[in-house]
């Protein structure tokens, strides 16, 4: 059986990519080198942020894949939305939507990260 437990993310700079992220998700990498860095998630899911000019092959430009972040209200996706004010563009203004309450940001490398919380399941 495949297990997705990994994303690896193509950026320019990876030690401006490190501190992008280690502000957005308040950890810090567990690897951090030139080229990589590594971040563990509190769930078990790794994070890599690999130098773009090393990766073979080439890797296509960053907007088709988003990184998906869930949290368990929409109070909680607002506050997250505030807190990423100023650190992230915002490529999204939060606002309901059929599968839930979301905003989208984007990373220095152009990278979308959604932040929602799940509609209610209908009873």
């Amino acid at each position: 059986m495949l297990t997705l437990n990994y994303i690896l993310l193509a950026v320019a700079d990876p030690a401006a990519s490190a501190r992008f992220y280690s502000a957005l998700l308040h950890i810090e990498p567990v690897e951090n080198s030139p080229s990589f860095v590594l971040y563990v998630l509190p769930n078990g899911i790794r994070l890599g942020l690999w130098i773009a000019g090393e990766i073979d092959p080439a890797p296509l430009p960053a907007g088709g894949v988003e990184i998906t972040f869930s949290q368990a209200s929409e109070a909680e996706v607002r506050a997250t939305h505030a807190e990423w004010q100023g650190k992230a563009s915002i490529l999204q203004q939060p606002m309901a939507m059929d599968f839930g309450f979301t905003f989208v940001a984007q990373d220095p490398d152009g990278h979308r990260l959604r932040v929602f919380s799940p509609a209610p399941n209908p009873r």
